[in-house]
Formats: C-alpha cells, structure tokens, sequence
C-alpha cells in the first residue's frame, strides 16, 4: 500500500476509531502543516528539494511519510511541476518549485485563514499583492446572472420583445 493510499484512508476517517480520535488526527495534521509552510515562507526563495524522506524531516513531519504525502497532496496543485503522489517512497527525489500565488489561492479555496494570514507571506507576496488576489479570489465566487427585462428581445431570437414572447405568464 502506498503512502498515498494510506493517506486517503486516514484522512477519511474509515481507520479511526472514534470520532475524537479522527478530530485530534486532523488537528495534529493542521499544526504540522503551518509549521511547514511558516518553514518554507520563511526560506524563500530557496527551493525545498531532495529524497522525499529527507524533505519530510526537513520541514517537521519527523518519519511520518503517510501525513508528509498528505502535505504534498495539498499543495501539489500549486506546484509548477506537480508530483505523482501515489509513486512517493522514502527515496524518491522531490522538488517543491512552488507558484505562491496560485498557493495563496489555493489557501482561500479551502478556506484555511491559519495558513493565508501567516506573517511569514509577507517576504513572499506584498500586502497589496495578497490583497488583491484576495479579492479577485472573492470576485469570482459571486454568483451572477443575466436577467432579461420585460422591455429587451427575447432570447429565443423571435424579435419580439420578452412580454410578449417567451416572458407570459
């Protein structure tokens, strides 16, 4: 079974035993994943690279590979070379060439404030550069919809006006 495997199945809860079991597996997850990105926020901009094993020691998830997978996992759609997850052993060469602001995003996507409000950012990406990715990551979540007024043609390309058209009632 590969790391990745067993990160899925962790992560869904089916080997736990109980729910608080389950809730202190994730909060132990969140801690060691902040303490990973303030790791690597804080080296930009070297690169994290080297054997899977060592990375994982390196940005403090010790010899647990199942959870350093689960990292990866997380961040491999910010990466500019994504990873083959679910080939990861403990010899296998990693680079983590990361896209931060795609990564930023990433983080407002799964509405993780812990990590995007992280001071470390602040030698990455400016304050006005977060913020507006920020609002452009909020921009194009509102809903929006093109209503057709009573008085416009109707869409159905009849050219009557939408009252009289498809718009009775």
């Amino acid at each position: 079974m590969s790391y990745f495997s067993e990160w899925e199945t962790a992560i869904q809860g089916s080997d736990m035993a109980n729910e608080s079991e389950y809730q202190a597996f994730v909060q132990n997850y969140y801690d060691v994943e902040t303490e990973a990105y303030r790791q690597i926020l804080a080296n930009y901009p070297k690169i994290p690279q080297g054997t899977a094993a060592d990375l994982a020691k390196e940005l403090g998830f010790a010899s647990d590979m199942v959870t350093f997978v689960g990292f990866l996992d997380g961040l491999n759609e910010a990466l500019k070379q994504p990873l083959e997850l679910a080939e990861i052993a403990d010899e296998t060469s990693v680079k983590l060439e990361l896209d931060f602001e795609k990564l930023y995003i990433k983080m407002h996507e799964a509405k993780a404030d812990w990590l995007y409000n992280l001071e470390a950012w602040d030698k990455v990406l400016t304050a006005e550069r977060r913020e507006e990715l920020a609002k452009d990551w909020r921009r194009s979540k509102i809903a929006v919809s093109n209503k057709v007024g009573r008085n416009d043609p109707c869409p159905c390309g009849s050219g009557k006006k939408y009252k009289v058209c498809c718009g009775r009632t």
